[in-house]
């Protein structure tokens, strides 16, 4: 069945014809990937966009999150959705496998993100923030600050 999130047909071309990624494999940073592990982190981000992030889509837009003075609140699918991706290990999708990370190309990893953002806008912000954070340490962090998050 076709996704109801990106045509996977248009993505392909993006970065297998235009773009060529499959030549990055042959730098030592991605020799570990091939077109393979790249098309099955893309499967895996579609299944993932698809069954737990696209779900509450509307639910997260009516129900939005909400402040008491103490906690925020947020509709449970979120927490759910959000452990789901961690799990997988897309947290870590681009950062380095000595870190715990996928070490993909930053191509294929926006790829990947392309699935949460279609599904879900709103609650795919969450894990990206984090993203943006562990990549502003990774830069500008101290030894300390790195080993501590």
């Amino acid at each position: 069945m076709a996704s109801l999130l990106l045509n996977r047909r248009d993505l392909e071309f993006l970065l297998y014809e235009w773009l060529d990624v499959e030549s990055l494999t042959k730098r030592d940073r991605h020799a570990e990937h091939s077109r393979e592990t790249f098309d099955a982190v893309l499967d895996l981000a579609e299944q993932i966009a698809t069954e737990h992030f696209a779900t509450h889509n509307r639910k997260s837009d009516s129900e939005e999150p909400r402040f008491d003075g103490e906690h925020v609140h947020l509709i449970p699918e979120i927490k759910r959705a959000l452990a789901v991706f961690a799990e997988a290990g897309l947290l870590a999708g681009t950062l380095d496998e000595e870190l715990g990370g996928l070490q993909l190309p930053m191509v294929v990893g926006n790829a990947v993100f392309g699935y949460f953002q279609a599904a879900n806008a709103g609650t795919s912000s969450y894990p990206f923030l984090s993203i943006a954070n562990a990549n502003l340490l990774m830069a500008y962090g101290s030894p300390a600050q790195v080993d501590t998050y």
